[in-house]
């Protein structure tokens, strides 16, 4: 593991902080102010605890600093910057509160020295030109306008819906704490006591563990292990702050940060990592979810190995968005592809997502459409059928991945031959495909139609709408006593959803059968247009019934769902 080279590390308290005449400067590229309710009510928790109790202290968690290299008085802050920036406005909202005592004629002249003193202790000086106050904490660049120009100042905004939303929750944080401290009875109508609960209890005791770190690798080392309380930064802000941290010129550093939101905008936030797996498993074995910095760290060193990893995100971006929705206009040209990623998002296969981003890159478009029905087949009998483990089938896929990116695979007839150990066989499948017994009710219920629509097509041998049918029990879900007469509890159980026991029905001939007898059914049956239905002609309806239709449908399955490859031995 590398060494960390550490200036200093120290425990430190919020007033020591902001009051040592040094500066600290949310990098531009930093997430936007997050904190919401849930943390400002947990943070007034602590420090009414701490009010309640003279003689205790609260950790604030660690706070990661590094030096600009330009003055040894301002620092960037890595890790930190919510909870400093709720503690400023917390402090705001006291000294505005001393603001109304003065403006009310209490105590005028103590109170607006208190408040001149508490300004150039938490806040900063006046500009002696524009006698504005300036803060001493520089948010980012979404933020710091509203935080210097509003609430430094205490001016309130005039139309707060036009703001953006982190600095709606500025402000709304603001209005919290002033809030709270309204209830205080005991500090807000006199001056000295809220100096006081400002100076001894929010300044002194809430208590930081202060890393200060002498360049960006180790910063971002820190960060990355650390913990901290808060809304903490996940590897897709890790990742991007990094990657923000390598643009050097303010053009290059606009120019990403509009690139990373052209990404975003596609790809959702919390999609994210999930995205960048995939993406990373192109070149790399093995990606778990928690190195995925580590792995970026490693290959992206400079500028231009940034803005190369942005291009390829942004590259696969649609197409990784698209996988998970057959309706995308994506699809809008292939209705093979559509159809077949449809089957991949019933299935819930995201396996196989780094070998489909590789082969949309290096195959032509037809070879790409077939390793998408290859990996619909593969995913149908190993996953769906013969529910083997997931895990084999990631690391075949990301080893064929990494080939078919190096061009060491270069057709879907290769991808079979790598894909063999994980092709169930015939007997297998058959055998399983026997036993399947599938729930109609939530996610299973749109799989139980798609598999009649399959077989139905496939008996009928013509096109048909895969909505067009209702879902019939030929053992119903709930037996009249004509049914139990002849048939135990245990057996109805075993039976019901067995797919051996469900056909498509029209759905007015549906509700006519009802939980009718079999004897009734069956009629009924000849009369429906699917061939699935008309072919139940059995005398009775029992155990050993279903079995004989449903190994019936088995045989079928073999070949409607079956790669286009041939096989040496099956």
């Amino acid at each position: 593991m590398a060494r960390i080279n550490l200036l200093d590390t120290r425990t430190t308290s919020f007033g020591d902080l902001i009051g040592n005449g040094k500066i600290y400067r949310v990098p531009l590229f930093q997430r936007d102010y997050s904190w919401k309710q849930e943390h400002w009510e947990d943070l007034w928790q602590d420090i009414l605890v701490l009010y309640d109790n003279p003689k205790t202290s609260h950790y604030m968690g660690a706070l990661v600093l590094q030096g600009t290299g330009s003055s040894d008085k301002e620092f960037k802050i890595i890790d930190g910057q919510q909870r400093l920036a709720t503690l400023s406005i917390l402090a705001i909202a006291i000294i505005d509160k001393i603001q109304r005592l003065v403006e009310q004629e209490k105590d005028p002249g103590n109170n607006k020295d208190r408040q001149e003193i508490l300004k150039r202790t938490y806040l900063s000086d006046k500009d002696p030109r524009s006698l504005r106050y300036s803060s001493k904490l520089l948010l980012n660049e979404n933020n710091n306008d509203f935080y210097q120009s509003n609430l430094i100042n205490l001016r309130e905004p005039r139309n707060i819906r036009n703001l953006s939303k982190s600095n709606q929750l500025l402000w709304q944080a603001f209005r919290y704490f002033s809030e709270q401290l309204d209830q205080l009875q005991t500090v807000i109508n006199d001056g000295e006591e809220l100096a006081t609960f400002l100076t001894d209890t929010v300044a002194k005791r809430l208590l930081f563990i202060q890393i200060n770190v002498e360049d960006e690798l180790n910063a971002y080392t820190v960060f990355e292990t650390l913990n901290a309380r808060g809304v903490e930064l996940s590897s897709t802000d890790l990742l991007k702050n990094y990657l923000f941290s390598l643009f050097k010129g303010p053009d290059d550093l606009s120019e990403a940060q509009r690139q990373w939101r052209r990404i975003t905008s596609i790809v959702e936030m919390q999609k994210f990592p999930e995205f960048l797996r995939y993406y990373l498993s192109l070149t790399n074995t093995r990606v778990r979810r928690e190195r995925l910095f580590k792995l970026v760290r490693q290959s992206v060193k400079d500028n231009q190995q940034a803005f190369d990893l942005l291009d390829q995100l942004e590259n696969y971006s649609s197409l990784f968005v698209a996988l998970g929705n057959s309706n995308d206009e994506f699809w809008r040209d292939n209705s093979d592809n559509r159809q077949y990623v449809r089957e991949l998002e019933l299935f819930r296969v995201k396996q196989a997502y780094p070998s489909i981003f590789a082969a949309y890159e290096k195959f032509t478009e037809k070879d790409f459409t077939r390793l998408l029905k290859l990996v619909v087949i593969i995913s149908f009998r190993y996953t769906v059928v013969s529910s083997l483990n997931p895990n084999e089938l990631e690391k075949i896929y990301n080893k064929i991945a990494i080939s078919i990116n190096n061009e060491e695979i270069t057709t879907p007839r290769q991808v079979f031959d790598r894909l063999r150990p994980v092709y169930v066989s015939d007997k297998k499948f058959k055998q399983d495909f026997s036993l399947l017994a599938i729930p109609t009710n939530g996610r299973k219920k749109k799989l139980a139609r798609y598999l009649l629509w399959k077989l139905e097509k496939d008996a009928s041998n013509r096109e048909i709408p895969e909505d067009s049918f209702s879902i019939e029990h030929i053992l119903p879900e709930s037996p009249s006593e004509e049914w139990r007469k002849d048939l135990t509890d245990s057996q109805i159980e075993d039976m019901v959803y067995r797919l051996g026991n469900l056909t498509p029905l029209e759905p007015g001939i549906n509700r006519d059968v009802g939980n009718s007898g079999y004897s009734q059914k069956k009629d009924q049956y000849q009369k429906s247009a699917y061939t699935l239905s008309q072919k139940i002609l059995a005398e009775d309806w029992t155990p050993d019934t279903i079995a004989r239709r449903q190994e019936a449908l088995a045989n079928r399955a073999i070949y409607i769902w079956k790669a286009d490859f041939p096989l040496d031995t099956q």
